[in-house]
């Protein structure tokens, strides 16, 4: 019960890298928020959770509104009383080289991957900031640490997850908030993202992982809970690489 009654807001819930993060948080004992903005799925995860056991609601969610943004916060502070945990982890890929990417699918991810974190964090302090503690836990990449071709507006997009995050930890430490402030980088894992991949691209890249094999959404779920966990009260600004070795290379 490593996150016993803390109030968590996971955003992209309904599957992936969400949905495992949603599960896992409700079997440690947090009252999890899933948000998404696709309800079909969203619904589908938070039935998952409340089988387990689990005490949850779900939220229709676009993460580039800044007024559901606020909306978000003041549905959760009126049933739950406070918000504990947010995990910024909504996002898409394109893969478009800086040619090929067009303006509009620049605007796009960047509207999803970066401008959704900075809203969902800005209001994440300003919902926590009173309760003198929390723990903000932003979903970049290991293509915020890296570039490929093919990604241009990905490894822009997450990149400056990286960065953000860095600079709201520090705001957040020296303002004495007691909000910690952390990203995590995950490498190439089976979700749904990357089903539009064939089984050739698959392979190829299983084979630049040192470990031989793609990771799981809860090998991140994993990392997720440890950054949202007490266990983590000297972490802030951080960025916890789950790669397989990828990025060791």
């Amino acid at each position: 019960m490593r996150l016993k009654d803390k109030v968590t807001v996971i955003t992209g819930a309904g599957a992936g890298i969400g949905k495992s993060t949603a599960l896992l948080f409700a079997e440690e004992g947090a009252k999890v928020v899933l948000t998404d903005v696709n309800e079909k799925i969203g619904v589908a995860a938070l039935q998952q959770v409340l089988n387990k056991g689990g005490q949850a609601i779900f939220l229709h969610h676009d993460v580039t509104n800044e007024e559901k943004w606020k909306k978000v916060y003041e549905t959760v502070i009126s049933k739950f009383g406070q918000v504990d945990v947010l995990v910024n982890n909504a996002g898409i890929a394109i893969q478009a080289s800086i040619e090929d990417c067009t303006y509009d699918q620049w605007r796009l991810i960047h509207d999803v991957n970066l401008d959704g974190v900075f809203l969902g964090t800005k209001y994440g302090i300003l919902a926590m900031k009173a309760n003198k503690k929390g723990s903000i836990i932003n979903l970049s990449s290991i293509e915020g640490n890296i570039a490929e071709p093919h990604l241009a507006a990905y490894n822009s997009s997450k990149g400056g997850v990286r960065l953000l995050t860095k600079s709201a930890a520090l705001h957040c430490a020296k303002s004495k908030y007691g909000i910690r402030v952390n990203s995590v980088h995950p490498g190439y894992l089976h979700t749904t993202m990357h089903d539009r991949f064939s089984e050739e691209q698959i392979r190829e890249i299983e084979g630049r992982h040192p470990v031989g094999h793609l990771g799981e959404a809860i090998d991140v779920a994993y990392g997720i809970l440890y950054l949202a966990s007490d266990e983590a009260k000297f972490v802030t600004g951080s960025e916890l690489v789950i790669d397989g070795g990828y990025t060791a290379q």
